[in-house]
């Protein structure tokens, strides 16, 4: 046994300096404080729905794809980022719901191996529609003192950095607040004003940070990255100002994922032509 644990030791250190193996860390600083300062008695059912049910919905599912079991490590951090976006007044199911539809939108729609929608983000709009869900990105920290943010900020500083989506992320905080401040010439500042003040500065930072940069979603190349950061926030802002709805941020999420899920598309597409058939080599 002792032999095994020595041999696990060089498989745990590698899947911490990961990407999910960080995030997991970076997700653990930020909801301490949150769940210290929210209540755990509150928080506890929906984060414990949203992790097992993600968890349980995506095993046998990744069993079925890559004919061997293994942890479902990343549809556990889907489940802990809908619980953080969630309302923790919700009842837990909706959270369950969130989880077991975004592991479900994840293997749905895939565009060479990797999945077009961000899980976390398709679940929670969708049961926005399905229940009338509710949304206080408490997990950003938003009713925590104002130095509070700068844990935010370093946090998603990090994971920014060590994902190589700086221009992914500084773009879309751009053009997103630099639509609201022409707003707020140009229109009624009422209703961008809200936008620098929490929670919404706070939901800005946490999506940008660790949502709209998630690798599997989110083009790798600084070109593509620009112009993805550029598509979210500009559909965010229209339906802000159209819709109003809670899922504003959310929705130009999936538009931004739609796009780069049809880049990918066409990317195949164009090598798949390039590529002579086996048939056309041998004649």
């Amino acid at each position: 046994m002792t032999s095994h644990l020595r041999a696990d030791w060089p498989h745990l250190f590698r899947w911490l300096r990961s990407p999910k193996g960080l995030f997991t860390g970076v997700l653990l600083v930020l909801s301490v404080p949150a769940v210290l300062h929210a209540g755990w008695a509150l928080v506890w059912p929906s984060l414990l729905a949203a992790i097992v049910t993600a968890a349980l919905c995506d095993l046998p599912l990744l069993r079925w794809r890559d004919d061997s079991w293994s942890v479902p490590d990343g549809a556990m951090l889907t489940g802990w980022l809908v619980a953080l976006v969630l309302s923790p007044h919700q009842p837990w199911y909706v959270a369950a719901a969130a989880s077991a539809i975004g592991i479900g939108a994840k293997h749905a729609l895939r565009v060479k191996r990797a999945n077009v929608l961000n899980p976390a983000a398709a679940g929670v709009v969708a049961t926005y529609f399905l229940f009338g869900s509710g949304q206080s990105w408490w997990g950003a920290l938003p009713e925590m003192p104002t130095p509070w943010i700068a844990l935010l900020l370093i946090t998603g500083v990090f994971m920014t950095w060590r994902l190589h989506k700086a221009p992914l992320a500084l773009s879309f905080l751009g053009v997103y607040y630099l639509i609201a401040t022409g707003l707020a010439f140009v229109g009624e500042p009422a209703r961008v004003v809200a936008l620098y003040r929490a929670p919404d500065v706070h939901m800005a930072l946490f999506f940008a940070g660790f949502m709209a940069t998630d690798p599997p979603t989110s083009p790798p190349r600084y070109g593509d990255q620009l112009k993805y950061g550029a598509i979210a926030a500009v559909v965010s802002m229209v339906l802000y100002m159209t819709v109003g709805a809670v899922y504003f941020l959310l929705g130009g999420l999936l538009a931004a994922n739609l796009w780069e899920g049809w880049r990918k598309w066409q990317q195949a597409r164009q090598h798949r032509r390039a590529t002579p058939t086996t048939s056309a080599i041998t004649t």
